[in-house]
């Protein structure tokens, strides 16, 4: 009876702890989409959900002139998307030939590759900065593609974990039966690596969709800006007044993301545990 009452103990305290997060995470997204209902431009209201709900401030996103809100949003789903691609194909190849291929200087590139991971990104900014200075790149959607695409590769050895589980074996077998190392990389290990390249994708999709700081730093002409940018400069701008119209265009950024979470959720869990570990 006492290990009964225990156990009992144990999984309420469990359901009570894992409750506590749920509201603390869900509490956050759900005042910010009441916020993005509510009239006028304040988030502050005497009650949680206000007494009418307005949709006006969805639609001055993409009405009012000094907003070039959906310009950003397509500007953003460009770079995004073709950062993805780019990002995946890349870092899936050169963590291909790392895993599978032995060459000289190999090691020493896996070194050089996990010291230069160990510092944060913005601390080469300013280096990157007078590299796309040079080549007049600055203020172009081109710049951000190319360090979001190359910058991911030095992330990437959740992927060559993922490759080194995989039995040589396969290799072996494909290039007795006549298979290139193109026809065994394409055959064999692709199919094999959907969860992996849905992680790689995903994230960096993620991170090119919500940056910040080196979109601010690249982007000068307000057609080109990014939604983080645009975003940042609405309520910059407005004196941070307008925080109603802020939260729903925070609504429309997290569309997007959610929508990818959700359906490749099985994808991703899938792909961090393959890659945690060499088997």
């Amino acid at each position: 009876m006492g290990v009964k009452s225990a156990n009992a103990l144990r999984l309420t305290v469990s359901y009570i702890i894992l409750i506590a997060i749920a509201v603390c995470c869900l509490y956050p997204a759900i005042w910010v989409l009441v916020s993005s209902l509510r009239p006028g431009t304040s988030l502050f209201s005497p009650t949680f959900f206000p007494e009418k709900f307005t949709f006006v401030h969805y639609k001055e996103l993409f009405t009012n002139n000094r907003f070039q809100y959906g310009t950003w949003y397509l500007n953003t789903l460009k770079i995004a998307t073709l950062s993805m691609i780019f990002s995946t194909i890349l870092t899936t190849l050169s963590m291909y030939a790392l895993s599978r291929f032995r060459f000289r200087g190999r090691k020493s590139t896996l070194t050089v590759m996990l010291v230069l991971g160990m510092f944060p990104g913005f601390m080469s900014m300013i280096a990157v900065f007078i590299v796309l200075l040079q080549l007049n790149l600055l203020d172009t959607h081109a710049a951000l593609i190319l360090v979001y695409s190359a910058g991911s590769v030095l992330g990437g050895f959740i992927v060559k974990g993922f490759y080194d589980t995989i039995p040589r074996s396969l290799d072996e077998a494909a290039r007795m039966d006549g298979a290139t190392h193109l026809q065994v990389f394409v055959k064999i290990m692709l199919p094999l690596s959907k969860p992996m390249l849905t992680y790689v994708a995903l994230t960096t999709f993620t991170g090119a969709w919500v940056d910040f700081i080196f979109a601010r730093l690249v982007l000068r002409s307000k057609e080109n800006w990014t939604l983080a940018v645009g975003m940042w400069d609405l309520v910059n701008t407005s004196q941070n007044s307008n925080f109603t119209l802020f939260a729903a265009g925070a609504v429309l950024i997290a569309i997007p993301i959610t929508l990818l979470f959700v359906f490749l959720q099985r994808f991703l869990v899938q792909g961090l545990t393959s890659g945690a570990s060499k088997g």
